[in-house]
């Protein structure tokens, strides 16, 4: 399953992320902080989407009630 999803209340622009069988194999994230959303997305392929939701779910950039790993967690429930 293919998943675009575009994030809120974040610097981040774009989120494509292919799952299947419940297992992350891609990460693409576009705009926002490009060296850790590119660790992040590195370190996703090949966690299952419910762990990698239990993980990110709820974090948050500074004052912002959200974060970019959030908004992954938010796009990852679209696929379970």
């Amino acid at each position: 399953m293919h998943i675009t999803y575009r994030p809120k209340g974040v610097c981040s622009q774009l989120m494509e992320i292919d799952v299947e069988d419940g297992i992350i194999e891609k990460v693409v994230v576009k705009g926002g902080c490009n060296g850790n959303l590119q660790g992040i997305s590195s370190l996703l392929v090949g966690m299952k989407a419910e762990d990698a939701i239990a993980r990110m779910e709820g974090i948050r950039c500074g004052f912002k009630d959200t974060s970019c790993p959030d908004q992954l967690a938010k796009a990852l429930k679209n696929c379970i």
